[in-house]
């Protein structure tokens, strides 16, 4: 298995990948999140490449100042099981580690909540047991307008 950075050529293979391991919304978000990287740091965005060159897995990071974070953690069904995420994840935090991150934050949401364990076992811990979440609403909304 060879690691290398993200090349516009992968792009197809790795859309591909994302619409297999991800609901319809994930993959939009996932998509916009690659171009921002590819526009900051394409160093960050590290695809997974089989022998026989195809890529099979990815993985997109992001800095803010000293904090790493990544998203699109996703691995072909094909390759899942065969340590594919353990070395996009290390390889990960290596360029993290050369940039000068000091912590990096996973965020679990209900449609990656499944890679929790795995998250675990790489030796990342639970910061935060609950997320709160508001929905605000203008006063022209109108139903949900509250008075009192």
């Amino acid at each position: 298995m060879r690691l290398r950075s993200f090349q516009l050529a992968d792009a197809h293979d790795v859309s591909q990948i994302w619409q297999m391991t991800a609901s319809h919304e994930q993959e939009k978000e996932t998509l916009q999140v690659l171009a921002e990287q590819l526009g900051f740091d394409r160093d960050l965005v590290i695809v997974a490449e089989a022998p026989d060159k195809r890529v099979v897995g990815a993985i997109v990071g992001t800095m803010d100042g000293h904090t790493g974070f990544f998203y699109c953690l996703a691995v072909h069904p094909e390759y899942q099981k065969r340590k594919v995420g353990t070395m996009l994840v290390r390889e990960l935090e290596q360029r993290f580690l050369q940039k000068g991150v000091k912590r990096i934050w996973i965020t679990v949401d209900e449609g990656t909540e499944k890679l929790f364990p795995f998250y675990q076992y790489l030796g990342y811990t639970n910061s935060c047991s609950t997320r709160l979440e508001k929905e605000l609403y203008s006063v022209s909304s109108g139903p949900h307008e509250r008075t009192g």
